[in-house]
């Protein structure tokens, strides 16, 4: 089974967000870059099949020259290949676009199966896997926290949780999958994992900024965070009767 996993370069935040000072860009320099959680398990999980049925697991990205390091990362957990669509310096792509680059990979390879995060880190779109799988002519399924590959290889059941409901779903392979945070478990790169990936030979194809296909950032800006006050009661025995006031109030008291 050939198993393609789309992965996509987002900045990794684990706390405040701050925005560079020209006001076009999150400023990463005390954090640096990823891929989501949702993409690792996507890789765990071609990685498993790949270890049940054979094959290979090629992951491929979209993005400038240093998303190298995030595809050296997937090849260090297990991955067989990986391709970078190598896009101009500063160029954002929308979901369409970024779609439309990846058909040029996931046509041409022969895949089983295409897995992606079911959504981007950062921009949050849940477009670029259903658009790609149009372009395909492929069935696809979103939001996936289950998957089960039959003996033969030749279908796919895909479950998911909507609404407190489990919806399962059995697509014919090849077909495109987004899943979830919590399909699998990742596991950690081994250290033949992380030599052998540091020696890999990563396929590079230049995209260039087509006119109308990229995006133009013109700001950013950090969502005021809400405000929290504290009120002083009192002090001593003279912030009893208020204490018990607001207890009251809160129906503490009965």
């Amino acid at each position: 089974m050939d198993v393609l996993v789309c992965v996509k370069r987002v900045p990794t935040v684990g706390g405040a967000i701050t925005v560079s000072a020209d006001g076009l860009s999150v400023d990463t320099r005390m954090s640096g870059f990823t891929i989501s959680p949702h993409e690792e398990c996507a890789v765990e999980e071609g990685v498993r099949l790949v270890e049940r049925f054979g094959g290979s697991v090629t992951v491929v990205t979209l993005g400038p020259a240093e998303a190298e390091e995030q595809l050296r990362s997937c090849l260090a957990l297990g991955a067989s290949a990986a391709v970078l669509l190598e896009t101009p310096a500063g160029a954002e792509f929308g979901p369409a676009a970024t779609a439309e680059a990846l058909h040029s990979v996931a046509a041409d390879g022969g895949f089983d199966l295409v897995l992606l995060g079911n959504e981007a880190a950062d921009t949050g779109d849940y477009q670029v896997g259903i658009r790609l799988a149009h372009l395909l002519g492929r069935p696809v399924a979103t939001g996936i926290k289950a998957l089960t590959v039959d003996e033969e290889g030749t279908s796919a059941a895909a479950r998911r949780e909507y609404r407190g409901v489990a919806e399962t779903y059995t697509l014919p392979l090849p077909c495109v999958l987004t899943v979830r945070e919590g399909i699998n478990l990742p596991r950690y790169p081994s250290l033949p994992g992380r030599l052998r990936a540091k020696r890999a030979v990563i396929s590079r194809v230049p995209v260039p900024s087509v006119a109308g296909a990229a995006l133009r950032t013109t700001a950013l800006r950090v969502p005021a965070a809400a405000r929290r006050e504290a009120t002083v009661l009192g002090h001593g025995v003279d912030a009893v009767p208020a204490l018990v006031s607001v207890l009251a109030e809160l129906g503490v008291l009965s």
